[in-house]
């Protein structure tokens, strides 16, 4: 069994309360937003502080003991463009409930993040595109083919490193949703673990359509054999969505109360 992995993603900077407290270093709303998607089931909790260019280090450093500290040392991933943040970031980190995660490598101008993640032993989120959007998946599988030899030529296990094949918005781009899965599925014959942020192909759509889209993605791209994703772990639709998956695919087992646990 290899239960799906969900990463919260409602602690960002492109939220207006969440860039306020992060500025303003105010535990308060940080920690809320944070229990609340742990309580609806959150695995990891992603960290996005921004391009942080002036204080990303302290900024980042100040996330980790605070979320690590009031929630049981729960797992982050850490969120930036800033290198030095992230390395910041790990060298206060208790991996005693997992491996930090670095967000993310691609294969262009990011691509040493993948040698940061295996100087620090942490998981890596692999980005599958170049300068720009891969235009098929010979592309994307070109770009999994040359982050994965970076990885394992650090001395990584590809088990760390996450392929993201980019979820793309459906409102002008729907004729591209089947490649995405198919890429999936390209990962999952080959054994790696996969990863993306879902709710981007629901951007633009109206708000009441947006959770049953996400589901209906997560849904196949799980069939497919996605195992982890970056989602809002308070989209009750969702979650319920991810839980029955897994109880269909043998990764939990079944019981009345599974979508209490």
């Amino acid at each position: 069994m290899a239960k799906f992995i969900t990463i919260g993603e409602r602690l960002s900077t492109t939220a207006p309360a969440v860039n306020k407290a992060f500025t303003e270093r105010d535990p308060e709303p940080i920690l809320k937003r944070a229990k609340q998607q742990l309580d609806a089931g959150a695995t990891y909790l992603d960290v996005n502080i921004g391009p942080a260019e002036s204080d990303g280090e302290d900024l980042m450093k100040w996330a980790v003991q605070l979320l690590q500290s009031e929630f049981d040392n729960v797992p982050l991933a850490l969120d930036t463009s800033n290198k030095k943040a992230i390395e910041a970031g790990i060298s206060v980190y208790n991996r005693s409930k997992g491996k930090p995660i670095v967000n993310s490598a691609d294969a262009a101008g990011r691509i040493e993040n993948i040698d940061l993640a295996a100087a620090n032993d942490a998981i890596v989120i692999a980005l599958c595109n170049g300068e720009g959007i891969a235009k098929d998946n010979d592309e994307r599988m070109g770009y999994c083919q040359m982050l994965l030899e970076r990885g394992l030529e650090h001395g990584m296990e590809a088990e760390d490193l996450w392929f993201d094949p980019l979820f793309l918005v459906v409102k002008g781009m729907q004729d591209k949703q089947m490649q995405i899965l198919e890429c999936i599925k390209m990962f999952s014959d080959m054994g790696l673990n996969s990863t993306g942020g879902l709710s981007n192909n629901s951007n633009g759509m109206p708000k009441h359509i947006r959770p049953i889209m996400d589901s209906a993605m997560v849904a196949m791209a799980m069939m497919q054999g996605l195992t982890s994703a970056i989602v809002n772990p308070n989209d009750l639709r969702l979650m319920e969505t991810i839980k029955s998956c897994d109880v269909l695919k043998n990764n939990t087992l079944y019981a009345d109360s599974y979508l209490e646990i």
